[in-house]
C-alpha cells in the first residue's frame, strides 16, 4: 500500500523523532522515504544548522537500514513545498510532528500541521512526541469506535509499525455502560464483551490476524478521551495510534473531543492517522 513515504523535518527534535516513525514504516513496507525541509525566510542560522543535521542523521539511518531515501531541502513555504512533492512524486503518506506548545494553544490554529491536513491529497500521520529517544514501541494501543472507516488501511498501518518494532497491538474499544433500572451498571465478563464486540472492530482484528500481528482486545466504559488516556497510563503502553476522519482533522477542535484530549494529555507517543486509501 505504501510505496512512497514523506517525513516533514524542521529544526525541532520532535520532527526528527516523528521522521523515525516514518523511517520504520518505510523499512517494514519496502517503501522509498523522502525527508523534506523547507526553510522559511525568517529561519535563523542556528535553526538551519539543526535541521540540516537532522536531515543528515535521517539519511544515514535510512542508508544503514537499506531504505531507498531522498533528502530534499529548499526555501519557501513548507506546506506548498511538501504538497508539490506529494503530487509530483505520488507520495502515499506524509508524517509531520506537532509540539506541546501547539496543543496548548488549541493545537491547529496557524500551524504547519493544520495546513498540511487541509491540503494533502494523501494519507496523513500527525505525531505527538512525548518520549524523546524511545521510538521502539512494544505495546501499541489502538482505540476504535464501533464504526471503523477505512479499516484495511488502518490495519495495514498499525501492522507495519508493529512488524517494524516487533510489537503487540492492543485493540481498545470504549463502550457505553450497560445499565438496568434500579440495579446500576451491569458488569460483563471479557468473554461476554467479546460476544458484543461491534462488527467493524472484529473485522479490524481479523485484518491484524491475517498480517500475523500479535494482538489482543481490551475495553472500558466512559468518556473516550479519558478512558484511552487512563488505559495507556495504567497499562504503560508505548504508543497510541488513533484514526481521524478528514472532517475531524479539518473542523474546529471542540472541547471534549477525544482527539484534542489525547493530544493534550497523552502519557505516551501518539499518532493520529487520517487514512485515504481504500484497499492495501
Amino acid at each position: 500500500m505504501y510505496k512512497k513515504i514523506l517525513a516533514a523535518v524542521n529544526e525541532h527534535l520532535n520532527s526528527e523523532v516523528a521522521a523515525r516513525y516514518a523511517l520504520s514504516l518505510a523499512q517494514a513496507s519496502g517503501a522509498k522515504l523522502y525527508t523534506v525541509f523547507a526553510a522559511e525566510p525568517a529561519t535563523s542560522p542556528s535553526a538551519l544548522r539543526r535541521a540540516e543535521e537532522a536531515m543528515s542523521r535521517l539519511f544515514q539511518a535510512a542508508a544503514e537500514a537499506g531504505i531507498e531515501a531522498e533528502a530534499i531541502t529548499g526555501t519557501g513555504d513548507p506546506v506548498r513545498k511538501i504538497c508539490g512533492i506529494v503530487r509530483r512524486e505520488a507520495v502515499d503518506i506524509v508524517f509531520a510532528a506537532t509540539r506541546k506548545a501547539d496543543v496548548e494553544k488549541r493545537f491547529y490554529a496557524g500551524t504547519v500541521s493544520r495546513r498540511l491536513s487541509m491540503s494533502l491529497p494523501c494519507s496523513f500521520a500527525l505525531v505527538r512526541v512525548v518520549h524523546i529517544g524511545r521510538v521502539r514501541p512494544k505495546e501499541i494501543l489502538v482505540p476504535l469506535k464501533a464504526r471503523v472507516d477505512r479499516a484495511e488501511e488502518r490495519a495495514y498501518f498499525v501492522s507495519k509499525l508493529a512488524q517494524a518494532f516487533e510489537g503487540t497491538v492492543i485493540v481498545f474499544h470504549v463502550r457505553r455502560p450497560i445499565s438496568k433500572f434500579f440495579h446500576g451498571e451491569v458488569h460483563l465478563t471479557p468473554l461476554e464483551w467479546e460476544k458484543r464486540l461491534p462488527k467493524d472492530i472484529s473485522g479490524f482484528m481479523g485484518h491484524l490476524g491475517r498480517y500475523g500481528i500479535p494482538h489482543r482486545g481490551s475495553s472500558a466504559a466512559g468518556s473516550a478521551g479519558r478512558a484511552i488516556t487512563i488505559e495507556a497510563f495504567s497499562k504503560r503502553h508505548d504508543l497510541i495510534v488513533m484514526g481521524a476522519s478528514q472532517r475531524s482533522l479539518l473542523s474546529r477542535i471542540i472541547r471534549g473531543n477525544p482527539v484534542e484530549e489525547l493530544l493534550r494529555d497523552t502519557p505516551c507517543d501518539l499518532i493520529i492517522l487520517r487514512p485515504r486509501h481504500e484497499n492495501p
